[in-house]
């Protein structure tokens, strides 16, 4: 039985991303009871890391208790929209701030190298966007997805083993919304 934390990067507690979280949820109540959530609109926090990695910012509150949940978890399941091609500011700046070296990471003494310091752990990633996905992937090179897969998942050792794109958004269908919602909650049963 896997430990999963639901970790929902839309700054809209009314989204379509925050039913997405809440549905995959319900599905996998069905196979476990370990189970955590983050909804990134009802933290505070500054999403600014203002010194970079020469002086460290204390975590506020809630990010050292969102924290304390990406360390507990076995897999993470990310939704997020994809906006102007990446994902949202505050979702990037919530990994700025708790992704930080001797936590999620860190640089090897007098090398390019680093440590991996999330290793072990999976992750899915769900997005919602209004580009078609052929367009995203051919023309603007799949760049949001990447950047959260590459640079900051797989860098710390976080392998993901699925994405999900749900996409166009932009003048879906209900019965649309409504099929994706369940596909959702299938992918949350089955991960056992």
């Amino acid at each position: 039985m896997k430990k999963i934390l639901i970790l929902n990067g839309h700054p809209n507690p009314e989204s379509y991303c925050s039913a997405l979280a809440m549905t995959y949820k319900k599905g996998a109540e069905k196979t476990t009871k370990e189970l955590k959530t983050i909804e990134l609109s009802e933290i505070n926090f500054n999403p600014i890391l203002k010194h970079g990695y020469q002086k460290r910012t204390e975590l506020e509150l809630d990010l050292f208790a969102a924290w304390q949940k990406i360390e507990w978890a076995d897999h993470i399941v990310i939704i997020t929209p994809i906006w102007w091609g990446g994902i949202p500011a505050g979702l990037k700046g919530f990994f700025d701030r708790v992704f930080l070296p001797g936590m999620a990471f860190q640089y090897r003494e007098n090398s390019v190298f680093w440590d991996k310091l999330l290793t072990g752990k999976t992750a899915h990633i769900i997005s919602t966007m209004d580009t078609p996905n052929w367009y995203y992937k051919l023309i603007y090179g799949n760049a949001g997805i990447k950047q959260l897969k590459n640079n900051i998942l797989e860098f710390c050792g976080i392998k993901v083993v699925k994405t999900t794109a749900i996409t166009p958004m932009r003048n879906s269908t209900e019965a649309f919304r409504k099929k994706w919602l369940a596909q959702i909650e299938n992918d949350g049963y089955k991960l056992k």
